[in-house]
């Protein structure tokens, strides 16, 4: 229960009423009911009946605040006295998120995350079991962990917000066993097959390979005027690719032949302002791989960009080079990248001798 000094009436210069207190050593000033979701407008009625209004308007703010009712900031949802319920917090938290610089993939697992809480709470309240049904639903460590780690994420947004922090994750993570990543041994073939089948996914797998840029996103939305004007380095801001570094690729001159550059604004891919759909890569990879006959199990498209680093780091040795080329946050991200790889880290000279 929220307490507060019985409001005052006071007038303004031009004859309009209001009704002020104080809330937390904040003064407060209101000139309807609006706050409050009540109707009630002194300033609608003739200037001979208006501070009468205000008089009924006090006594209504008092007896709803007093009695826990929440009034929000002005034009805003959040509460300036008061608590709002658990799944309030929650909208606030997603749509602080929703306005964010995140990528689409993001949201849109945030908005299928909120619809899940919504639907396992009672009441207006998120409860641990509510949270654990929901993740209890994934059998798989790396769908469990994912959900997880998003949830965890929306809901210290809903207590920034300002919801009581509770202990609703209770579960710890599911150990994952590594997957190996499998690269190409012969890439040249693997690319010849991809040429013939499709010349823009050839471009793609060239860029993904050559250039060590993801292709679902970086790659697919390339335009024209992201790379120097003799196509010898392709210019992301730090909005366009996921570290959130501006980054400047060099573009090897084997990609280079393949390219002819168009208007700046046009997608290298589509020739229009806008890129395509982002599964376009996806359906046409798997299109290729039903029909392909040298790809081996576990080879995806991400093995043109896994096949380029251990390519960098077999004829580099330097982390560092690892690192800028995969535009990765730091060296350990670097690392870990390398242990999910065919990248040997003992050699026979290291192992015990007789």
């Amino acid at each position: 229960m929220s307490i507060i000094s019985y409001p005052r009436v006071g007038q303004t210069n031009d004859r309009k009423v209001f009704i002020e207190f104080y809330s937390n050593n904040k003064r407060v000033r209101l000139f309807n009911g609006t706050r409050i979701n009540n109707k009630l407008n002194p300033n609608n009625y003739p200037e001979n009946q208006r501070l009468h209004q205000a008089n009924i308007l006090a006594a209504e703010v008092y007896n709803y605040i007093s009695k826990g009712g929440v009034l929000r900031t002005f034009r805003k949802q959040s509460a300036m006295i008061g608590k709002l319920s658990d799944l309030e917090y929650l909208n606030m938290a997603l749509e602080s998120k929703l306005n964010g610089s995140y990528s689409d993939k993001y949201k849109s697992t945030l908005r299928y995350i909120h619809r899940d809480i919504v639907n396992a709470c009672k009441g207006n309240v998120i409860t641990l079991e509510g949270i654990n049904s929901i993740l209890n639903k994934y059998t798989s460590a790396t769908s469990y962990n994912t959900l997880r780690r998003h949830l965890h994420a929306l809901l210290n947004a809903a207590v920034s917000k300002g919801m009581e922090p509770r202990d609703l994750l209770s579960n710890k993570s599911r150990k994952n066993k590594a997957k190996l990543n499998k690269p190409f041994r012969e890439i040249r073939l693997v690319l010849d097959e991809i040429r013939v089948f499709n010349d823009k996914l050839y471009l793609c797998c060239l860029l993904t390979y050559g250039c060590l840029l993801r292709p679902h996103r970086e790659i697919r939305e390339l335009r024209w005027g992201d790379f120097s004007s003799d196509l010898s380095q392709i210019h992301l801001s730090g909005h366009r690719n996921k570290s959130g570094r501006n980054r400047i690729v060099p573009v090897p001159a084997y990609i280079r032949e393949n390219l002819v550059k168009g208007e700046d604004g046009r997608n290298i891919f589509s020739g229009e302002l806008e890129p395509y759909n982002s599964d376009y890569f996806k359906s046409l990879w798997s299109k290729y791989k039903a029909q392909s006959k040298v790809l081996e199990e576990h080879q995806t498209l991400y093995s043109f960009r896994h096949t380029g680093a251990i390519d960098i780091f077999k004829r580099t040795g330097s982390l560092t080079k690892l690192q800028k080329a995969m535009g990765h946050s730091s060296l350990n991200v670097s690392l870990t990248y390398l242990r999910g790889l065919e990248v040997a880290e003992l050699q026979e000279e290291d192992m015990p001798m007789i």
